[in-house]
Formats: structure tokens, C-alpha cells, sequence
């Protein structure tokens, strides 16, 4: 069972987190954007999805983001984090 599903609202912060789980000794894959298949996570601890969602309309932000933590449900995921702008200057 995957430990953490992690939704990032860009490329770069997807990569942030993933490397700091990575760097704890987590065993880590990252999408870019929302997979349409299943995945086997068989001895994955986290999966990360990068969007871009900081730069795109509200409603395709959010319809991803939702579909994002769908999909990341349906693979059992015990827990979720949306990782978002640092800066805070993301899609308003």
C-alpha cells in the first residue's frame, strides 16, 4: 500500500518533494500529470503527480487536481498532500 500521494502544482515542486522523500529513503515515483492507467506500486512508498496548475484556468486546475487525487485513491493511497506555490502566486 503506498504510504503518500502527493499532488504539486508544478513540474518543479514535484521534483522538490520527491527528492526530499528520496533523500529520507523513500522509494519514489513521479507521473507528470494524471496517469490514465493503473500503476503497480508493489515496494513504492509515495507517488507524485506534477501538474500545471499554477498556470492554467481555475476550473482545469481544479478538475485536475480532483482527478489527480482520484486516481491516486483508486491506488489505494493511505494518505494525500497538495503540494502548492511557496510563493504563493499561483492560479487565482
Amino acid at each position: 500500500m503506498i504510504r503518500l500521494g502527493v499532488i504539486a502544482d508544478d513540474f518543479t515542486g514535484a521534483t522538490d518533494i520527491a527528492s526530499f522523500m528520496v533523500n529520507a529513503g523513500w522509494k519514489v515515483v513521479m507521473f507528470n500529470g494524471v496517469p490514465e492507467e493503473a500503476f503497480a506500486s508493489e515496494g513504492v512508498d509515495a507517488i507524485v503527480i506534477a501538474l500545471k496548475s499554477r498556470s492554467i484556468a481555475v476550473e482545469d486546475a481544479v478538475s485536475q487536481s480532483l482527478a489527480a487525487s482520484n486516481w491516486l485513491k483508486a491506488q489505494s493511497c493511505q494518505r494525500q498532500l497538495f503540494k502548492y506555490c511557496s510563493t504563493f502566486d499561483s492560479t487565482a
